[in-house]
């Protein structure tokens, strides 16, 4: 055994993966996951810890997978996390936990979201569920949304004895964990739903179909149904486009729209009635996860796919191991390129996008080179379909209908990292909601904060 290197992961190959929406990666197997194990040295200062946004007591858990005790790992990942399957999957570990690895500083460091993953999906195979709390607390706390950030709040509150309600607008509980992002990256029966089953065997409601500013507002639920607090885990699920000449035509997706008919509508199945247009060239254009979720989607629905981004492949934003299996996939990047105009036929259909080089210029207030348009450098792609991923912003329904509650310029409601509060008595948020677009573990670590924000307010009461 090589300690200096992870034990490599098994996956689909590459063509036969990019013609179906089965899982790219297979996980860990038992001899994988104690053998990858060996290679953690228990720091004392583990500094792993501290790159976990939900602060999981990696050594603990990785010490038990050592010993064979799978069982006794989830329960330690459990008391900090409601969504390890999940996370073990579409985390940015390489920028967080394995970022700060000690291993990692003379060769790989170990592969904690892959153990992570392997002992999540045990426990699930195995029936293991986590712990509901001894003690039943009397007082009633509403959650909205039941993406990461409000489950992983209410799973808190609810092992801390709270009695929870989970308020979710679509007609199905996970959020962007079922509407974001794909069956391939994260199956939904397999992989979200038990996890939200398992949130529900803590003993949270979760209530579907209710659209809070419409079904009943914040102030309703605190004045006349009982809720002592209130968390908002709503999210970003308004898409923002570029305004461009043409952006208005037939066979223009918002990124957020293309993944949502795929994942919760099912579009991509031929034995469902949500049909989705199957482009035969598509561009998708921004350079985040979203992105290659949406450029890989198209890919499986048989088009020729282009990620168009106007910086460099050294700042894509999207995790490298994402865009590493988009190019073996087969997914054409064309960078340092923007566009400038979509083109339609006389029927008002998509047929192609006027777009121009770029260069890299000073750095902006982001810290990344600027992009300068190249004069005299515009070109045509020939295209059929154009999927805008350039991030989303909240909905301003609940903060246009909660007196009290403060949002800044971006519509983003303001509230405390530190612990979720708003500035309205009693209400917490946190997540996209907050934030904008995310990862889903800055999510889940801000449902945390405001789980335990909740629990010193109610308790002061």
């Amino acid at each position: 055994m090589d300690v200096l290197k992870k034990v490599p992961v098994r996956e689909q190959e590459p063509k036969a993966r990019a013609t179906n929406f089965e899982e790219v990666c297979y996980g860990y197997n038992q001899e994988e996951a104690m053998e990858e194990s060996m290679r953690c040295i228990n720091c004392k200062n583990a500094k792993c810890i501290g790159g976990c946004p939900v602060s999981i007591n990696i050594p603990g858990f990785i010490a038990k997978v050592k010993e064979g005790s799978f069982e006794e790992a989830y329960h330690i990942i459990s008391e900090s996390s409601a969504l390890p399957a999940v996370c073990g999957r579409v985390c940015p570990q390489e920028s967080q936990c394995e970022g700060r690895c000690i291993r990692g500083i003379k060769g790989e460091p170990v592969s904690i979201g892959k153990l992570e993953r392997f002992v999540a999906d045990w426990a699930r195979e195995n029936g293991i569920k986590p712990q509901p709390a001894k003690e039943k607390k009397n007082h009633k706390v509403a959650v909205i949304g039941s993406g990461p950030a409000g489950l992983t709040c209410a799973g808190d509150l609810a092992k801390m004895g709270y009695d929870v309600t989970i308020f979710e607008a679509l007609h199905e509980a996970g959020g962007v964990l079922i509407y974001g992002i794909p069956e391939f990256r994260l199956p939904k029966q397999g992989v979200v739903e038990p996890e939200i089953e398992n949130v529900k065997a803590l003993g949270v409601k979760i209530e579907t179909d209710v659209v809070i500013g419409k079904a009943t507002t914040i102030d309703e639920l605190m004045d006349e149904e009982g809720f002592e607090a209130v968390f908002i885990g709503s999210g970003a699920g308004l898409p923002k486009f570029m305004g461009i000449p043409g952006e208005n035509a037939n066979g223009v997706f918002s990124a957020n729209e293309y993944l949502t008919r795929n994942n919760l509508m099912k579009a991509f199945r031929d034995d469902h009635d949500t049909p989705i247009f199957r482009g035969k060239k598509v561009a998708v254009v921004g350079g985040g996860n979203v992105a290659m979720d949406a450029a890989r989607t198209a890919l499986r629905l048989g088009a020729e796919v282009h990620i168009v981004y106007r910086r460099s492949e050294e700042e894509l934003p999207a995790r490298v191991e994402e865009v590493h299996h988009a190019k073996e996939e087969g997914i054409i990047f064309d960078l340092l390129t923007n566009p400038v105009e979509i083109l339609a036929d006389e029927n008002g259909w998509v047929k192609g996008m006027r777009c121009i080089r770029m260069e890299l210029g000073e750095p902006d207030a982001s810290g990344r080179r600027r992009p300068v348009e190249i004069p005299g450098s515009e070109f045509e792609l020939e295209l059929d379909t154009v999927i805008m991923s350039l991030g989303t912003s909240p909905n301003p329904l609940i903060s246009s209908t909660t007196e009290g509650l403060e949002v800044n310029r971006w519509k983003c409601i303001v509230a405390d990292e530190n612990n979720g509060k708003t500035t309205k008595e009693g209400v917490y948020a946190g997540g996209d909601a907050v934030t904008g677009a995310a990862t889903v573990i800055l999510a889940m670590g801000a449902g945390k904060a405001a789980a335990k924000g909740i629990d010193e307010y109610l308790s002061g009461k």
